[in-house]
Order: C-alpha cells, then structure tokens, then sequence
C-alpha cells in the first residue's frame, strides 16, 4: 500500500495559558543540529531468538521486562560476570540489553551462542539555537499544516507517541495522555519536557483547534510523551532503544509514532524500530539534517511498509538546504523550514529541521489510518529524484 500511494500521487484554556509563564522561540535562520559521542565502556547487546518465558507478545510489558532482566543476568553468570546489573533491558522490539563491561568482557560475551551482536552505545545530542521569550500569539494555522491538507479536528481513538524529550503535560493547546506516557532520563521523574523539542514535535501532529496559539495536523489527537532525551537533547542509543521497546509493548496497533531523532547508522536502533512498525504502528522518522545521504544514518534508513521517512521543505516547496536526502529509504518530503508549534513552560516557538518535517508526517498517517496521499513534489531534489510531498 505504501508504495503504490507513493507513486500514485475556551476560557479554560485561556486561563491555564495566564498562569504559566509561556515561551516563544524565533529560529528562522538556523536549524536543528545533531552529534554523536561514543560511551565508554557502555555497550547494546542484542539476543538472537526467544528466551522461553519471555513472551512478549502475550505477557505484560512489566512482566517481560522482569523476565527479560532474570535472562540477562543469567548470561551475564554464564560469561562470569556476577557483579553487573543491566542499565536497560527489551523484551518487546527487540531483545537484549545494555551495560557496562571491559574490553575482557566484551570479547567473553561475543563467544556466548545467545549473543547476536555487541555495539558500543553512543550519546545523541541536539543543539538548538538560543531562545527569546515572549507572550504567545492568537491562533494561526502555520504554513505547513495547511500545506500537507491538515488542521480538522481529529475524532479517531488512535494516539501520537512521542519518542523524544518529553512533552509539556499542561499545555493548553495539547491533549497529552501523561498516564500512559514514561520517562527514561534518570535526572527525571516524569515525562515533562524540559527542552522543548519534543512538545514542539507533538503540536505540530496535534495542537488543538480552538482560541490560542497553534493547530496540529491532526488537531486536538491524544499525544503521548516517552522521554528519552534530557534537558540538553542528549540521551544516550541505548535509552532511545528503551523506549522504542516501551512503545512496542503500550501502543495499540493504528497508533502513529514520532521519531524526530538520529544518528550515524547503529543497527541495534534499526532492529528496534523496524520491531515496533511490525506491531501494527506507523513511524515517521525525520531523514536527518547533515545534508547526506540518509542511508547512512539511523533510524532513517530503517524502510518498510509501515515506516514512513521524511526530507524537508521550506514555504516555497524548495528542498531544505541542511536536509539529508536519497530515495530509499526517504518516501516523503514534508515542511521543515520556519515552523511555528507548541512549547515548553506553555508556549510557542518556530524551529526548523527535518524534525519539524517528520511530525506533519506522523499527524497525516494518524488521521489518514496509515493511508497518506501526495500532493506535488519537492524543488531541488539533490539526489534527482524529487520527492512527493505528503498530504492528507
């Protein structure tokens, strides 16, 4: 289906607003930029196959996390290592583990037969520009919803989950579904936004249509925060991999899913992605702005029939300068230069970077059942083959 559609071409809220002290962010010259840093000593083990008693697919997500760490430890044992504890299991998505070991260690559990891979784990971090605070605008309908065909009201069951810093969990212009949202970061207690960018992603898939601020794609849908990122944007592969986990266990199959994150290419975070599309989910996944190729990055090179990955384009349907490229695995361009959306501490702010791109995606796929359509194409492809431009 996917492919053939590629080539087919309220005084309530008002008063919360007043209480808080809102955020509004101008970043028209500058986009979003991403590094990556090796941790040493720390490494993402993945496990080949099912472990007996752990049956993700019928048991809890508590209770096949609690199965999946009694299986790391006892391989751990096995490799004579009794003194460690997992800094993260999956049980779900994929199934493995994360920990601390020497280069000894490293050597000893690759020889283990249960063992598929072993990768060093790596720091992701994004840098955004500095902010200027200021009062939050009356209602407007920025340029890229209107551009993908967005901006009605949402009225289906189907959730937004978030995978990224968190998202603001009072903002007025969002519904978020913090219950069933979780946080990851150990300097956190909850899933709320200390960045931003995370509950930037989330207005853009679903800010509410009524009197302030802005409209969503899929305006006024359930979003839902997993936390996987700390204040500074920087969060560690083997985190991010935890919460595609988390997902892949709480979703519901129809649910649409927002990755606006990435780096060089790490197959363990592909693995786990491409797992979690084949629960029943739709995954946007932002094509990077190192302005390359995006087979060499992940999770956008992940490709499937339910995951969707996105370039970015300005107001004028130009390819955006910083925007990686290349068809596979990008299916889709989407607006991602000067887009207005929701922020943290209650307010507003306009950003730009194929993170901008991927949730115009994730509202379309949420509003549409996984069934977008196009509507023309991106100027100035750099690979020569001009990518459509989503719609609903």
């Amino acid at each position: 289906m996917k492919k053939l559609l590629l080539f087919a071409a309220a005084a309530a809220m008002l008063l919360g607003a007043c209480e808080r002290t809102p955020e509004t962010i101008v970043q028209e010259d500058d986009y979003i930029k991403t590094s990556l840093e090796v941790i040493p000593g720390q490494y993402v083990v993945l496990l080949k196959g099912d472990f007996g008693y752990v049956k993700s697919g019928t048991m809890s997500y508590d209770d096949a996390q609690l199965a999946m760490t009694a299986v790391t430890k006892n391989i751990l044992a096995k490799t004579g290592i009794y003194d460690r504890e997992p800094l993260q299991v999956y049980s779900v998505a994929v199934q493995g583990f994360a920990v601390n070991l020497s280069d000894v260690e490293v050597a000893a559990l690759e020889k283990n037969p249960d063992v598929k891979g072993i990768w060093p784990d790596q720091m992701f971090t994004l840098a955004k520009p500095g902010t200027n605070p200021s009062v939050p605008p009356a209602q407007e309908t920025p340029y890229g919803i209107t551009r993908v065909g967005g901006g009605a009201t949402y009225g289906g069951g189907a959730k937004a989950w978030i995978i990224d810093t968190g998202i603001d969990l009072d903002h007025p212009d969002l519904n978020v579904d913090a219950a069933s949202g979780k946080n990851f970061i150990a300097t956190s207690k909850t899933p709320e936004d200390d960045n931003g960018h995370g509950t930037h992603c989330a207005g853009i898939v679903a800010a509410k249509n009524n009197t302030i601020g802005v409209v969503g794609v899929a305006a006024g849908a359930t979003v839902v925060p997993v936390k996987v990122l700390d204040r500074r944007g920087s969060g560690a592969y083997s985190v991010i991999i935890a919460g595609v986990n988390y997902v892949a266990g709480a979703a519901t199959a129809g649910d649409a899913v927002n990755m606006s994150l990435g780096g060089g290419a790490y197959k363990p975070i592909d693995d786990a992605v491409l797992a979690m599309a084949n629960k029943g989910l739709y995954v946007a996944l932002a094509a990077g702005n190192e302005t390359d190729d995006a087979n060499n990055h992940s999770p956008a090179r992940v490709n499937d029939n339910t995951i969707w990955t996105l370039s970015a384009c300005d107001a004028d349907d130009k390819f955006a300068y910083f925007s990686n490229y290349g068809n596979p695995p990008i299916d889709f361009c989407a607006p991602g230069v000067g887009i207005k959306s929701t922020y943290k501490n209650g307010g507003y702010a306009t950003m730009s970077g194929t993170s901008m791109a991927a949730p115009h995606a994730c509202g379309v796929l949420l509003f549409t059942n996984g069934n977008p359509k196009t509507s023309g194409y991106v100027l100035n492809d750099p690979d020569g083959n001009a990518d459509p431009i989503i719609h609903n």
